[in-house]
């Protein structure tokens, strides 16, 4: 058992920032003397005396012998892995990293259709063709949840040559599936199961939370430490166990996806947030878990509002192995009831009531409680529903469904040609009108999420077309695209 009270990299960060001498190194505002006056009246000083480079006492992040890889090896333990890897990059280099590390270029992976767009970057980067399942869709929310065990099953007897299965565990709305079965199911192909994980790093620290991927079987892991845990933005961290996973071949992915120049602020960040959660995770999620209990119990009793609970109330008409646990700290709050869509309902709660929601939707908005939330802040989310339902007027028709096909347990058959082919090829914009059955050839993504709706490679379909329409008319923000008026779209020609 290691100490989980050190903090080695942080310390000795703490000490070179407190030591006087004179830097001729990067980076060039020297340890805050040139940083502007405007961002050191914003910020203070001293934080900058911190932003050092790879100085040698503060060890490699590609090659880390000292401090850095003390602190990961204390990660490992602290999250139940054989080994981990500390990304400044975000998840995203992660998901990149994971797909590069276990497919070649035409080699087949199986993943969800409704991936983050770090997955698609790492299509992209590989040359890996992508074998997508329709995840289970519940029409009457217009959410889709997640891919089933019987899906897997299907896909992998379709697709015996595959190398590897990625999947999203929880969903953005916290939506957990049957892990455990995947990775059986995985497993008996000796492929590795590879877990975006980003909004599950909490998982660890609590048994009321789903149980964690690693416990579940995955092979490797990526968790955002930084979106439900206390690290700074962009501090994510890697895992694996067992020996499916190549960790050489992890690390040389990750040297081309991170930068060679890191932040050992966001490193020292993520060093902190693994003590904090090793000594007093049970005690803040314990909090953070009754704060959502509060604010779900009684938003949940606000005429014209709903939350998603878990087991469903009405169950959906889906498969419930596609939702067999839910993240008690995510907040998802249907305000289709009050006759508004989810981004209506946002834009009056942010400009007008002081809340922040982490995205909407058309019918939804979710919230991350997590261990920086306050009562305080719990209160006011509360008053500004019950300001919100005072807005309440009669729904307008039901909204339709994003996509058809949600429900059915087959592959996803609208990729014509590899996510990198498409990238690569010669393109030309055309008007989004005419680009109907044409090949994608960018990522076209609302956001967040961050869930691309088309992307390199998938033919244009014309429900497709229409769901951006609709998006970005009821105030929806889409990104990846070139035109990001929407006006046109690139193709393969």
């Amino acid at each position: 058992m290691l100490n989980q009270n050190q903090t080695p990299l942080l310390d000795t960060l703490t000490t070179l920032a407190a030591h006087p001498h004179a830097p001729f190194y990067t980076p060039g505002h020297k340890r805050g003397a040139g940083i502007p006056k405007p961002l050191a009246e914003a910020f203070g000083k001293d934080v900058f005396h911190a932003d050092l480079p790879e100085l040698t006492e503060l060890d490699n992040l590609f090659a880390p012998s000292g401090v850095i890889q003390q602190a990961q090896q204390l990660a490992a333990e602290a999250f139940g892995a054989s080994q981990t890897w500390f990304l400044v990059n975000g998840s995203t280099c992660g998901i990149e990293a994971a797909i590069l590390a276990t497919c070649r270029s035409g080699d087949k992976i199986i993943l969800p259709r409704n991936v983050h767009s770090s997955a698609i970057a790492g299509l992209i980067l590989s040359g890996a063709m992508p074998i997508f399942i329709n995840p289970e869709y519940d029409p009457i929310l217009d959410i889709a949840h997640s891919i089933t065990p019987l899906s897997v099953q299907t896909a992998l007897e379709q697709h015996p040559d595959t190398k590897a299965v990625m999947m999203v565990y929880p969903t953005y709305y916290g939506v957990c599936q049957d892990m455990r079965a995947i990775a059986r199911i995985t497993h008996e192909y000796n492929i590795p199961l590879l877990v975006d994980e980003a909004h599950g790093a909490h998982f660890a620290f609590h048994p009321e939370l789903p149980i964690p991927a690693l416990v579940a079987g995955a092979d490797l892991t990526v968790q955002s430490i930084h979106k439900t845990l206390g690290a700074m933005t962009q501090a994510s961290m890697l895992h694996t166990q067992g020996n499916r996973v190549d960790s050489s071949r992890v690390s040389k992915a990750l040297q081309l996806v991170q930068s060679t120049s890191p932040s050992y602020l966001l490193l020292a960040s993520l060093d902190a947030a693994r003590q904090q959660m090793a000594l007093h995770g049970k005690d803040l999620m314990s909090r953070t878990l009754e704060l959502s209990s509060e604010a779900s119990h009684r938003i949940g009793q606000i005429p014209g509002l709903s939350v998603l609970n878990f087991p469903p109330s009405p169950p959906p008409p889906i498969s419930p192995s596609s939702f067999i646990a839910l993240d008690k700290t995510r907040l998802t709050v249907t305000v289709s009831g009050l006759g508004m869509t989810g981004f209506a309902a946002d834009e009056i709660l942010e400009e007008q009531l002081g809340v922040t929601c982490e995205f909407p939707s058309l019918q939804h908005l979710t919230f991350i409680i997590s261990l920086g939330n306050t009562q305080e802040d719990i209160e006011q989310l509360v008053q500004g529903f019950t300001t919100l339902a005072l807005h309440r007027t009669p729904p307008p028709n039901p909204l339709p469904a994003r996509r058809e096909g949600g429900q059915e347990i087959t592959t996803w058959d609208y990729m014509r040609i590899s996510p990198r082919e498409a990238f690569f090829a010669a393109t030309e914009a055309l008007s989004l009108e005419k680009t109907r059955d044409r090949i994608c050839a960018e990522i076209v993504c609302p956001y967040p999420p961050g869930i691309p709706l088309l992307m390199p490679g998938e033919v244009i379909t014309k429900s497709a077309i229409e769901y951006l329409q609709q998006i970005q008319g009821m105030g929806g923000f889409i990104t990846g695209c070139a035109d990001l008026s929407l006006k046109s779209l690139k193709v393969v020609q």
